[in-house]
């Protein structure tokens, strides 16, 4: 849950939080799930998504809760929702799981929204406001890719997962893209206020 989005709540400099420290550790389990994706053992990728993906809600939630948002946060947060993301795309494609086309569609959008924010940075800015679409396709498609790995199974579950899993991923990419154009625009106004102020 990206702590960027906490509307009123203080942001502290502060590093050593316990959100802070939930970031850290999705950070450090990336490579560990990517290897795990790699070398087929599924069960454990599960384990280590499924627990990422609830350390991302309580970080927030801490976060909200006990007024422990900070600057660190808002970057660690977001930054391993992408990389979780990015990890799980290339592994699936990996293992021919998911098409190399749908990396692209996802990976041009991560490319796209990163030029944005350069652009506000170069005015002064430190990021965009985050609003719902963009965390809506962030949890769909966080959600979509366990569900398509244990769809790959044998089980009778499997034969739910999987088209469940593909549901969140049309979901979550379309929105992703939603809230590119979004972003896009809200960094047009920031250009425009930035330029009149400067002029």
């Amino acid at each position: 849950m990206d702590q960027s989005s906490q509307g009123s709540h203080p942001v502290s400099d502060r590093v050593l939080t316990p959100p802070n420290v939930l970031s850290m550790l999705r950070l450090v389990c990336v490579p560990i799930f990517l290897w795990l994706i790699l070398t087929h053992q599924d069960n454990w990728a599960l384990v280590v998504l499924m627990l990422s993906g609830l350390s991302d809600y309580l970080d927030g939630k801490i976060a909200r809760r006990y007024n422990l948002v900070t600057r660190v946060g808002q970057l660690l947060d977001p930054l391993a929702d992408r990389l979780y993301i990015l990890s799980t795309l290339l592994g699936l494609a990996w293992r021919e799981i998911i098409p190399w086309w749908l990396v692209a569609i996802l990976v041009s959008r991560e490319v796209f929204g990163t030029s944005l924010l350069m652009v506000v940075r170069h005015y002064g800015y430190r990021a965009l406001p985050v609003h719902f679409i963009g965390k809506a396709a962030t949890f769909n498609l966080l959600f979509a890719f366990p569900l398509i790995l244990l769809g790959h199974g044998d089980s009778v579950l499997a034969t739910v997962a999987l088209p469940c899993g593909w549901a969140f991923v049309w979901w979550g990419t379309v929105l992703y893209w939603v809230a590119g154009v979004m972003y896009a625009v809200q960094t047009r106004d920031v250009v425009r206020i930035a330029r009149a102020a400067g002029g």
